[in-house]
């Protein structure tokens, strides 16, 4: 665990799904609105989170350098926020998923996530770069991507739960090296 004052962050698992699931969903409706067709944020939403969710956190990926990590965040004995990384098959690690409770954004959850997943990033997997596809219409996350060092790397269109087709950016941050030795 790693802690910094107030929050506390966590390796999750499948105890985990039902608060990662709700969380999630409340978070898609309240910084999706607007930005994402509203169908996509209906009552199924809850429970398509919540079995995406126990579906992840139960899979077995084989060797742990496959296996997907989420972090979380506590504040108060709740769950404030959480990151999901993703090996990928090119080396990479995706961000599938950043998403810190609505009412506590803003108070530096995320920026203590994305740091972890940096550090978790550089320790399970030296060199790899990590990345995450972002809604182009979702400009406070695309801020704050950039105020953390990210870079916008590509434009693409995305796929949205539901068949949705969206414009969204790609953003990365660089690899950090160790130094060289003399």
């Amino acid at each position: 665990m790693i802690g910094s004052g107030q929050t506390t962050i966590r390796h999750g698992g499948a105890r985990d799904a039902a608060s990662v699931a709700e969380l999630h969903a409340d978070s898609w409706r309240t910084t999706y609105r607007g930005i994402v067709p509203e169908q996509a944020l209906g009552d199924g939403l809850a429970d398509q989170r919540r079995e995406l969710w126990e579906l992840r956190l139960a899979a077995d990926y084989g060797a742990p350098e496959n296996t997907p990590v989420l972090l979380i965040a506590e504040r108060a004995g709740e769950a404030a926020g959480f990151i999901y990384l993703v090996p990928q098959p090119d080396g990479r690690v995706l961000v599938d998923n950043l998403h810190v409770r609505p009412g506590r954004t803003g108070g530096g959850i995320g920026r203590e996530l994305l740091a972890a997943a940096r550090a978790q990033v550089a320790e399970r997997h030296p060199g790899a770069e990590l990345y995450l596809e972002v809604l182009r219409d979702n400009t406070r996350a695309i801020a704050f991507y950039e105020r953390e060092g990210g870079v916008r790397i590509r434009e693409q269109e995305g796929v949205f739960p539901g068949g949705y087709l969206l414009p969204e950016y790609v953003y990365a941050w660089p690899v950090e090296r160790e130094p060289a030795r003399s």
